[in-house]
């Protein structure tokens, strides 16, 4: 099959996932996507069935964004997948004309494994902490002693922190896509789950954000999409050069 767009490390196809993706006869190391919500009447809002139990037959890591009501309509369709955590991307302003209920400022990407936790990748990036030196506290723990015996433990601050679990960032304005994801989200998203040299995987590509996050953080990235003025937009972007920002990370 011939991919729509190609370079070194990206590919992008045209067309259903459903049919593109088995005959692409692939493992990824990671599917990092963002499905139709079906929660409005736009052409492209569209619900695939049973797309997820497709995508489990390549990979055992997945990066899924969506909203509460998505993820609960669709419970069905995620048999066989894990729940790791959930990420929630606070916007700097939201969307939505309803104003019987809260203006709705993030959106929910939820990480799915499959199989043994322990050997799916997951590496939590690290972010610059400004806060109190905490090096110099000495706490006591006697859980590793031997025979019972209480040790002191220092603990080393190295100026670093976990990536917390919301990440505030703001909406990609004037887009390829009205709802594309900001490019640092997606490659916080990525340097945790996928290896360095890995293969990432976009079932629904949109903008083309996903694999340009990609090949940015230094992964090889194969993204599929439906709509071609879609695809033609990714094409375009994705042929700019760009270069790979060092550690892979925002």
């Amino acid at each position: 099959m011939k991919p729509y767009y190609e370079d070194d490390t990206v590919q992008l196809y045209l067309g259903d996932m459903r049919e593109i993706l088995p005959s692409l006869n692939l493992q990824a190391d990671l599917i990092v996507t963002d499905p139709p919500y079906a929660e409005t009447s736009l052409a492209w809002d569209r619900w695939p069935n049973g797309w997820p139990s497709l995508a489990a037959t390549v990979t055992r890591s997945m990066w899924c964004f969506g909203s509460m009501r998505m993820f609960l309509d669709r419970r069905d369709e995620f048999d066989g997948w894990k729940l790791s955590q959930d990420i929630v991307w606070e916007k700097h302003n939201g969307t939505g004309f309803a104003t019987d209920r809260f203006k709705r400022v993030h959106e929910t990407a939820t990480h799915w494994y499959r199989g043994d936790w322990s050997s799916v990748h997951h590496d939590t990036p690290r972010i610059p902490y400004t806060g109190p030196d905490k090096h110099a506290r000495a706490r006591y723990d006697n859980r590793a002693a031997h025979a019972g015996s209480i040790k002191a433990v220092t603990y080393v601050d190295d100026g670093t922190r976990l990536a917390r679990s919301v990440q505030k960032l703001p909406s990609v304005r004037g887009g390829l896509h009205p709802t594309e994801k900001p490019l640092a989200l997606l490659r916080t998203l990525i340097a945790y789950a996928c290896p360095p040299g890995g293969l990432v995987v976009d079932l629904f590509a949109g903008s083309g954000s996903t694999l340009d996050a990609a090949r940015q953080g230094g992964r090889h990235a194969i993204g599929i999409e439906a709509h071609e003025p879609y695809a033609e937009a990714a094409a375009r972007r994705l042929n700019t050069l760009v270069l790979p920002i060092e550690g892979g990370a925002a």
